[in-house]
């Protein structure tokens, strides 16, 4: 076989498989109690350094919660959040108030499916507060991540965070695991500060629950709708 079609083979079974991977990668809230090892953490993790970012300055910083200090984190984060949700900001706004169509519509679309999913209409004030304190227990993933970074840095390093957190995920999912990135976090900075040590010069940007899904979950089944290229595409010639 001539090099080129060998090289071209090639492409085409790793695209498949790299594809396949993306597509299959999706938010899972909801996970099985099996454990995970440091070693397939720290593998994961080892990928994950390789993502790119602006002049190579990669701003991601990484503390990996497991046994009694994830435990430690998410009892404290479930009791802060419990005696007053609304005192709780995060480092930087989610979202523009108000959040604006087309955007807005499509919130509205994915809250709405994942309500119904986990049996909680958006008229139970009540039940989504105890939905919200699932995402402050890593949804009982045995591994938490909170990605913090140093705070002078600009937006563009929001950019570099986001091409490493989804190679994070891409190389969990290559694993066998599922994983959920979690602004929400961020709502929690004053504790983690504590918890962690964290100097003042970071910020927290994200969690992160790292596990093998509960798949019997139906939130964990939904039918997110994804836009098809025609509707974010330009092609220009």
């Amino acid at each position: 076989m001539h090099a080129n079609a060998k090289w071209e083979e090639s492409v085409g079974d790793r695209s498949t498989i790299i594809d396949q991977v993306m597509i299959e990668r999706r938010a899972k809230r909801g996970f099985l109690k099996d454990p995970v090892s440091l070693d397939t953490v720290r593998d994961i993790l080892n990928a994950a350094r390789h993502a790119p970012s602006s002049s190579n300055t990669q701003p991601w910083k990484c503390h990996v919660l497991t046994g009694g200090a994830r435990d430690r984190i998410t009892t404290k984060a479930v009791g802060i959040f419990r005696a007053g949700p609304d005192k709780l900001a995060p480092e930087y706004p989610f979202f523009p108030q108000p959040l604006h169509d087309p955007f807005i519509a499509r919130f509205n679309l994915f809250r709405g499916q994942l309500g119904d999913a986990v049996g909680v209409p958006r008229s139970d004030k009540y039940g989504r507060l105890k939905d919200v304190e699932r995402q402050f227990r890593f949804f009982e993933a045995p591994v938490g991540m909170i990605f913090t970074m140093d705070r002078k840095l600009e937006w563009a390093s929001f950019i570099c965070y986001g091409c490493f957190l989804q190679t994070l995920m891409l190389a969990a999912k290559a694993r066998g695991l599922d994983t959920c990135a979690q602004q929400i976090w961020s709502l929690q900075h004053n504790m983690l500060r504590e918890e962690l040590g964290l100097a003042d010069s970071d910020m927290v940007v994200a969690g992160l629950s790292l596990g093998y899904a509960d798949n019997s979950l139906a939130e964990n089944n939904m039918a997110n709708h994804k836009l098809d290229i025609e509707e974010f595409v330009t092609f220009v010639s």
